[in-house]
């Protein structure tokens, strides 16, 4: 199962190293505590929309950008879980006496 607080998390992970700026820098800029932001980046907590606005403002990266990437990744893993797989057969006792 896709969590969608992971996928945004990732995605502004991904802007905020992309700009090489700090946990600290980005948090305070959002006016949010650093570890708060933290939780948020490793999928742990969700983000209100108004919070996610406002880390995306500090981040000038549109709010649009980051829910267009994360939906992009849900739809690769969902994709990626429809994939049919063989099992592997397994053999009965009786085809291992045979042998």
């Amino acid at each position: 199962m896709v969590l969608w607080r992971e996928l945004l998390g990732a995605q502004l992970r991904t802007a905020r190293m992309a700009q090489k700026r700090t946990l600290r820098d980005v948090a305070s800029s959002a006016n949010i505590a650093l570890g708060y932001l933290s939780e948020l980046e490793r999928g742990r907590k969700e983000a209100s929309s108004e919070l996610l606005g406002s880390i995306c403002l500090a981040l000038d990266v549109p709010v649009s950008e980051v829910l267009s990437g994360a939906a992009q990744q849900a739809f690769e893993r969902e994709i990626a879980a429809t994939v049919v797989r063989p099992l592997p057969l397994k053999s009965s006792k009786s085809d291992a006496v045979a042998a």
